[in-house]
């Protein structure tokens, strides 16, 4: 099979579908839209200013913004003129954008649709030649309508060497400094091509654009996906109208993490009690229409592909949403594999599983039952880590840190991560992330990590929801004690959890305790709070309160 650029699929649909809307986003509350040609030009003239800078080939130009229109006509450009893009989680400290831009050496800097850049600002050296944004703009650089009514588009249909490198990702730092993900050409045209073609998407398709673009699974499965599809891309124009604008796009592919699928959940029950619910889906006619409306108020009834990933997500959150008619397919690959490794089909959704491996895609599990990957578009390695990057691929294959389960179909079960074990004081080994997975059924709990080195038996840490926090605290203890109860008997004893803490802290990306994505930074969590422990487990009462 002939393998197809990023930059060739769009020259082959600004020739083949030029009037075609190709992406849509509400701005201050109206729609603005781009055509595939419109797309294209903008691209091309956006690609000469850069190539007028007289940067060195392969240059690294930054990109931070939230998800617009104007962020992928950005990366297009940097691919057509022969850079190398570094995109950045638009909710970075300061400090942390000083050090990816340091580490990258990135001398430009594409500055776009950002809640409060002027805390971020001091993240930019004063040498970096940066370009705004069209609709948030910074008044300080040069505006990029500015720039492209002064060039002549790029005419030629420009294409890089399939070797090349197209981008450095960083990824969100679970494990402390964010390393950079390097990917060429081939990597893109290879897990899109083969990715969409299994899930079976065309360019009949519309996405809905919300997780951040330079995480790796947006960047696949919505801007390849549209942009290998030929489908369409629609944006979110801010939380406030998250629930509008998905409604309003009706997506046919969504891909939601653990905790939108939580908040949506919470959002039909507070309008919808479960009682009520389960009276009403309980009656045939009514029943259909119930469901109905509930997929249309989310925006959920044109969707024939619904994904969630990054996360593990509770067994009874899908089963929960199935009832609903909206079936869930768990996805699982990571930034080192070019988001391509495992995914459940819409008509094999085996629940607890992540799917079986995608096309080409070998996958073997270790001593350890380390999940191993080996396929085309494996990294190149870590940007200026070889050491790293020796320890992660060996001999070919990627070690992924998640450990596995293999069944006879080839469905993959992820049961934790290599490294988050910890050994209690009866010296016996937990695997937190499971555990962590029973506890999240609570829907009063945020965030949950699941520690307890040194200790006879584990405990829980835990942030709680927000809806939690406005509820009498007797009763979200009582609904906690309720979760340990049913939790601990299907637990080994040695796993059986003797504690739930909640701390009274946030636990933000401001404050270094979680990903941009989400994730929890288990071993900040470990430093500030390791010496509390023994306190806590000798403290009388279940529940604890910080």
């Amino acid at each position: 099979m002939s393998l197809l650029s990023p930059l060739e699929m769009l020259y082959k649909w600004e020739s083949e579908l030029p009037n075609k809307i190709y992406m849509r986003q509400p701005i201050d509350g109206a729609y603005h839209t781009l055509t595939w040609k419109e797309t294209a030009t903008e691209v091309r003239k956006m690609a000469a200013v850069l190539k007028g800078l007289n940067l060195p080939p392969e240059s690294k130009i930054g990109l931070l913004s939230k998800n617009c229109m104007h962020w992928i006509l950005a990366d297009y450009a940097i691919m057509m003129s022969g850079h190398i893009s570094v995109p950045m989680y638009p909710n970075l400290k300061d400090t942390s954008i000083r050090q990816i831009m340091d580490h990258s050496g990135a001398k430009v800097l594409f500055v776009g649709k950002l809640d409060d850049y002027p805390s971020m600002k001091p993240g930019v050296a004063d040498d970096v030649y940066c370009i705004s944004f069209p609709h948030y703009p910074h008044t300080e650089y040069d505006q990029w309508d500015d720039l492209t009514a002064k060039v002549e588009p790029i005419s030629e249909n420009v294409v890089q060497p399939p070797e090349a490198m197209v981008t450095i990702i960083y990824t969100s730092g679970t494990t402390g400094m964010p390393k950079g993900v390097m990917h060429k050409y081939h990597n893109f045209s290879f897990a899109a091509t083969h990715a969409l073609g299994t899930i079976g998407l065309n360019s009949d398709d519309t996405f809905f654009s919300y997780l951040p673009l330079c995480h790796i699974a947006e960047k696949l499965l919505v801007e390849m996906g549209g942009l290998y599809t030929g489908g369409r891309v629609d944006f979110a124009e801010s939380l406030e109208s998250f629930a509008q604008n998905l409604a309003y796009s009706s997506p046919t592919v969504f891909l939601g993490v653990p905790r939108i699928w939580t908040k949506f959940q919470q959002g039909i029950l507070g309008k919808l009690p479960q009682k009520k619910m389960d009276m009403l889906l309980g009656i045939p006619i009514i029943s259909g229409l119930i469901k109905k409306k509930i997929r249309k108020g989310l925006g959920m009834n044109n969707a024939k592909n619904v994904f969630t990933g990054a996360a593990p997500t509770p067994t009874a959150l899908i089963e929960w949403f199935a009832k609903l008619g909206i079936n869930i397919q768990e996805a699982y690959a990571m930034t080192e594999n070019c988001c391509y490794s495992h995914v459940t089909l819409k008509d094999k959704i085996k629940i607890g599983y992540v799917g079986a491996a995608l096309p080409y895609c070998d996958v073997k599990l270790s001593e350890e039952q380390e999940i191993l990957i080996k396929h085309e578009a494996l990294m190149d390695g870590y940007y200026k880590e070889p050491e790293i990057t020796a320890e992660t691929m060996v001999d070919g294959w990627l070690r992924t840190g998640d450990k596995g389960e293999i069944d006879s179909e080839g469905f993959l079960k992820i049961t934790g991560r290599v490294k988050d074990l910890f050994k209690t004081s009866k010296a016996k080994y937990v695997a937190p992330s499971p555990i962590e997975l029973k506890l999240s059924v609570n829907n009063d709990i945020e965030q949950i990590c699941v520690v307890g080195i040194g200790l006879p038996q584990p405990i829980a840490l835990i942030n709680l929801s927000l809806d939690a926090q406005k509820k009498d605290k007797s009763v979200v203890e009582a609904g906690l004690i309720e979760t340990l109860e049913k939790v601990n008997p299907v637990l080994d004893h040695h796993e059986q959890l003797t504690k739930i803490v909640v701390l009274k802290d946030e636990w933000t990306v401001e404050n270094g305790l979680i990903t941009p994505t989400m994730k929890v930074k288990r071993g900040e969590l470990e430093k500030i709070h390791t010496p509390k422990y023994e306190g806590w487990y000798e403290s009388e009462g279940t529940i604890v309160w910080e």
